[in-house]
């Protein structure tokens, strides 16, 4: 640990760097090393490699090229903890990453403590421009991957016969369970519609801090109005839906999402299981009765099932620039990983987190103004779905280098989401966040807001 004293933005760096990492390690310490070793699908990846991966994200990008005289850990790990940058090195598969039982936890820890005092040497330095940026990234980089360790080890322990939860206790152990109506005693309200007028508006990154390129140009666009639903999708909405032989019913599909639905037998939203009253859904507090979250969002539904279940609704999902047009004047607050809670949480959970950040010249430009009422849940529970294709907004360019790889070699068969869920890190989600994954995803805390 350092111990050069430090001022201004130098010690907000670090003290920032310094919170990120420990939480990664935080969010391992209910697991065994067997735990983390892991893989259950081959979109997920052992919490190991996480931990390592992140550490070798800081040493590739910003310790190699940044820090004289720096030290690899080990000659092996810049290719075996790679994890997409081809221009960068080569790569093992990633459905293989279970096999990795060497090296082993100890090592792994090590590396992070190796890669830790390397970085913090680097920011207590007169630090090159360029690597504060890159160390900026990697810190949301590893918040990334705080949230896919979390959503990884759910998909673990629910292929485990044992059914282990993540955090012991049950639902009533949650942070303010009962006052807050965690557990579904709290009912939803009727859900409701909120206007937005129609016009020229701006889409994009306004600020002056850190966005990801894709969230990048800020750039000009129409909308025709539109309305937004105040509140998500609750699990008991979303459980009408199956009851009314949703999932055999191929006039409410996509063609895609019709032949997944039949390759897959998908009959109901990943993690439920049995039937009626003896629905029961897996969550990182363990298995609790639908009954008991039928006024939370539903969540771990694919693309294809949100637009099925709005299609069924008489709704439709809402474009990525409607979204963030209507979330722009609302407060960066919500049920996201700071609140401990770890699952979707009824609407009535808002009103008692506080005030918010809100995101400075991202406000809704031209005719139309601020929207006459709030709508609910915008940030933390579950990522919405949206109907837009992840594509780059017009003027986009990627980076140059195997950083350039980051987010712009994705833009095909991907869908856009918005809106961070339950493990998404507080500092890391803002308005312009664009998340994506292909429709066919379940595995993430994703969820539905209808639009009209």
């Amino acid at each position: 640990m350092t111990t050069i004293p430090l001022r201004g933005d130098s010690l907000h760096r670090l003290e920032r760097y310094r919170r990120v990492r420990q939480r990664t390690l935080a969010l391992c310490e209910p697991l065994t090393a067997e735990d983390m070793m892991v893989q259950s699908c081959p979109e997920a990846s052992p919490s190991k490699w996480h931990l390592a991966h992140t550490a070798w994200f800081f040493e590739s990008f910003v310790l190699r090229d940044f820090l004289a005289g720096y030290r690899l850990f080990n000659s092996d790990y810049p290719w075996l903890f790679n994890s997409y940058y081809r221009s960068f090195a080569e790569f093992p598969e990633k459905r293989l990453r279970a096999s990795f039982s060497r090296p082993g936890l100890d090592e792994v820890l090590s590396y992070r403590k190796h890669v830790d005092g390397a970085v913090e040497r680097l920011l207590c330095g007169d630090t090159n421009p360029e690597a504060v940026r890159r160390i900026e990234l990697g810190i949301h980089h590893e918040e990334q991957h705080q949230e896919l360790l979390l959503t990884d080890i759910l998909h673990a322990f629910s292929t485990n016969p044992l059914r282990p939860p993540y955090l012991p206790g049950g639902l009533d152990a949650a942070p303010g369970a009962r006052r807050q109506g965690l557990i579904g005693d709290i009912p939803a309200p009727e859900m409701g519609f909120v206007e937005f007028t129609g016009g020229l508006r701006e889409a994009g990154y306004a600020g002056t801090g850190f966005c990801y390129d894709n969230e990048l140009p800020r750039h000009r666009i129409w909308l025709d109005s539109f309305a937004m639903a105040n509140r998500l999708v609750t699990c008991g909405e979303f459980a009408a839906f199956i009851a009314d032989d949703g999932y055999l019913r191929p006039e409410l599909w996509l063609s895609a999402g019709w032949d997944a639905v039949t390759a897959n037998h998908w009959r109901a939203p990943l993690y439920w299981s049995g039937e009626d009253d003896e629905t029961k859904i897996f969550t990182l507090r363990g298995e609790a009765p639908l009954i008991r979250l039928a006024h939370a969002p539903v969540s771990h539904v694919s693309f294809f099932e949100a637009d099925a279940y709005a299609r069924w609704a008489g709704y439709r999902l809402a474009s990525e620039l409607e979204w963030e047009v209507a979330a722009a004047a609302q407060p960066v607050r919500g049920n996201l990983l700071g609140t401990e809670r770890l699952l979707p949480a009824p609407w009535g959970l808002v009103a008692a987190i506080g005030p918010g950040r809100r995101e400075a010249g991202n406000a809704p430009a031209g005719d139309g103004g601020e929207p006459p009422e709030e709508i609910a849940q915008v940030y933390g529970d579950c990522w919405e779905w949206t109907s837009s294709a992840y594509l780059g907004y017009p003027g986009f360019k990627a980076p140059e280098g195997a950083l350039g790889e980051y987010n712009g070699k994705f833009m095909s068969g991907q869908m856009v989401l918005r809106g961070g869920s339950c493990v998404t890190p507080e500092e890391h989600i803002r308005v312009s966040y664009r998340n994506f994954f292909a429709p066919e995803t379940r595995w993430q805390f994703s969820g539905i807001r209808l639009a009209r």
